[in-house]
């Protein structure tokens, strides 16, 4: 048995407040009858109506993706420019999982799954997300500390999981650091090194957990095991 509102909602038809927003108006029908209450149980075996069509609950999708820079994080833009919707071939009501910046590349994840999205996005599930990024200067030994010990972002102490400078371009007077993260607060990366002084030139987001960006090229996705799913699962606290 599930509640009516998340069938609705895992049917693509709309959004679970949508759902509720069409039985409070009295736009839904379970079996020829109009039901108006929110706490209702049905089956996959019912027929469910709402605004007049005839629906059915979506079979569940998870795929990962390389998210090309200048593609937005979102199912639909409107100015009009690509998302990443757009990258994945489905017929169902997809979204991302969280975010990735205009400007950034590497990985994401889209699904219809409700629970496995919150699974992934809840900071007291620890997913670890690895980022590289390039500074418009060469970060030292000092600011790497200050970084692991804590910045303020927001009125917020961030923590990282793990940072480590990778490699330095005195030429250019540059470098490439990798981070890692688990909460994933809007920007916090870019809020992070901007923090101590140093700009985000480049980022890209190269692994979520156990899963990477291995055989794909941007703009390329795949779906998710079922072993990959159950793995993820395991996260949950």
């Amino acid at each position: 048995m599930i509640r009516l509102q998340k069938y609705i909602a895992e049917s693509g038809i709309c959004s679970r407040r949508k759902a509720e927003e069409y039985i409070s108006l009295g736009k839904v029908f379970v079996n020829g009858k109009k039901v108006t209450e929110f706490g209702v149980k049905i089956n996959e075996n019912d027929e469910v109506v709402v605004n007049g069509n005839n629906i059915k609950k979506q079979p569940k999708e998870y795929y990962v993706l390389y998210k090309p820079r200048g593609v937005i994080s979102a199912v639909k833009d409107d100015k009009g420019r690509k998302t990443v919707v757009d990258l994945i071939n489905t017929n169902n009501r997809i979204y991302p999982i969280g975010r990735l910046d205009y400007d950034t590349t590497g990985i994401i994840l889209l699904t219809n799954d409700g629970e496995f999205a919150n699974l992934m996005m809840h900071p007291k599930n620890k997913i670890q997300k690895k980022y590289i990024a390039k500074l418009d200067k060469i970060i030292d030994k000092e600011s790497i500390n200050k970084i692991k010990q804590g910045v303020i972002i927001d009125n917020v102490k961030c923590i990282p999981d793990n940072i480590k400078l990778k490699k330095i371009d005195k030429l250019s007077n540059t470098c490439i650091v990798e981070i890692t993260i688990h909460d994933g607060k809007n920007h916090e990366i870019k809020k992070i090194f901007e923090s101590i002084g140093f700009n985000v030139e480049k980022l890209k987001r190269e692994s979520i957990d156990f899963l990477t960006l291995e055989n794909l090229k941007p703009g390329e996705s795949r779906k998710l095991s079922i072993k990959e799913i159950k793995k993820l699962y395991s996260n949950k606290k």
